[in-house]
Formats: C-alpha cells, structure tokens, sequence
C-alpha cells in the first residue's frame, strides 16, 4: 500500500508521517558469545540483556544468541550469531561496511586497551583523517572483523572553541 502511495504522489504525505527516533545498531558475528565477552574486555561493554535460541541442541557447543544487548556510554547495541536458525543471513559478504565511533578522553589508552583484548591496531593515531584536520583518530579492528573509531569529546570541544568568533 505505502508503495502505492508513493507512486500516486503521495510521498510527501508518506514521508511526513514517518518519525525516526534512534538507530540501533546489531552486529552479527559468527560467535556472538565471544564478541559480547570481547566487548566488555575491549571497550567496557555492559550487558543489558540477552536472549537466547530455546531450542539449541544440547550437542552444541554454545546457546545460540539471538541477541545480546550491550551499552557502552548512553548508546547501546545487539550482538547476534549468525547462523542458519538464528533468521540472519549467514554470508553477508559483500552487504556494505559499518564502522563504529566511540568517544573517549584518552585515545591511546582506549585503543591499547582494545589490542589487549584481541583487537588489531590500524596504524596510529592521526590527525585531519575526516573534515576535521586537528582531531585525532585511533582505529582497531575487532577479531570479528569490525571497524572502530576512537575520537576525544575534549579534543573536539577544544578544536570548536579555537574557531569560535572572539567578541571585545
């Protein structure tokens, strides 16, 4: 129906009605009890809740995790496996890239923290990678094959107060 809508002119209308309050990411990994453990080591991940395949076969290894919902500061996210019974697809080569951003104060200690954990350092921290030339970035990909991000909120604020107009 909303198909129809939008090919009768009508999208306007359609789109007005759509409010989008949050996006929440949900990374799915071949063994997300791992990567919730990898989480928590790495980053200092809080598990919210979990939720588990009732049925797993006992012969299996691991309960499957159909999700895992960790917060790291005030966002949160879902780890799930990614299996034939778990309704995801289980090869998601080639669907796209996701990289994670995570604010921190101490850039070097996040990303050491991280490698200690089992993640892999892509190269070091830098400046002027993005728009902005003067904040640093630290980068590490986790054993799950995922891309994070680490910037400072102070080195930030403090690039914006260097630009801002001065009054007399």
């Amino acid at each position: 129906m909303a198909q129809q809508d939008v090919q009768n002119g009508e999208s306007e209308k359609v789109a007005s009605a759509v409010e989008i309050k949050a996006v929440l990411t949900q990374l799915v990994v071949p063994k997300a009890d791992d990567a919730v453990k990898f989480y928590k080591a790495a980053f200092g991940a809080v598990e919210l809740e979990r939720s588990t395949h009732p049925k797993r076969k006992a012969e299996q290894e691991r309960p499957l995790i159909l999700s895992a919902q960790l917060k790291l500061g005030s966002s949160t996210f879902l780890v799930s496996d990614n299996t034939e019974d778990s309704g995801e697809p289980v090869n998601v080569v080639g669907s796209g890239a996701i990289a994670l951003w995570l604010e921190t104060p101490d850039i070097g200690a996040a990303v050491a923290k991280a490698v200690l954990a089992g993640a892999v350092s892509e190269g070091e921290i830098t400046t002027g990678v993005f728009s902005d030339p003067e904040q640093p970035v630290g980068k590490v990909r986790d054993p799950f094959g995922f891309l994070w991000f680490f910037t400072s909120p102070v080195a930030k604020k403090a690039a914006a107060e260097s630009e801002a107009p001065v009054t007399v």
